[in-house]
């Protein structure tokens, strides 16, 4: 089965969404999918994105995205990749597109002059913690805060 990693395109916005929902299910959140289509569409395809996705695609359907943004490192003070999410279908799991991903992305940081890529997994997520592992990252426990706000869209 050959994979293709892509950027996204507005054609796979509906599709992203089932995969955002079921990225959040995998790591036991809560996920309105209400509204996501045209959020998303803003966020990656405006004149000035804020957001970056790609798709994996096999004949024809996505089985996983990953999305990125930039941003500022005060203790750094340069720029870094931020990873916001990362995930395959369970069908196009272990075929090597993880490394593959992670490969795509240092090439980005590296054309963007970031000084690191830095991501987040759930604790549970013990598949995931031993590949970042393996692919030389180096982790940091934190606990992770979320101020819910009330956006008027």
């Amino acid at each position: 089965m050959d994979k293709l990693i892509r950027k996204a395109e507005a054609k796979d916005i509906a599709r992203l969404v089932e995969l955002c929902q079921n990225h959040a299910a995998y790591e036991e959140i809560d996920f309105q999918p209400k509204g996501k289509a045209e959020l998303l569409s803003k966020a990656l395809f405006s004149d000035t994105p804020r957001l970056f996705c790609f798709v994996i695609e096999s004949q024809g359907d996505l089985g996983g995205y990953f999305t990125y943004t930039f941003d500022f490192s005060t203790w750094d003070a340069q720029l870094f990749l931020y990873l916001d999410c990362l995930y395959l279908e369970p069908e196009f799991r272990g075929m090597g597109i993880s490394e593959k991903i992670i490969e795509n992305l240092r090439g980005i940081a590296q054309e963007n002059n970031c000084v690191n890529i830095q991501f987040q997994t759930p604790v549970f997520n013990v598949r995931a913690i031993k590949f970042y592992n393996r692919m030389g990252a180096l982790g940091k426990e934190k606990v992770r805060f979320s101020i819910p706000m009330e956006v008027h869209c």
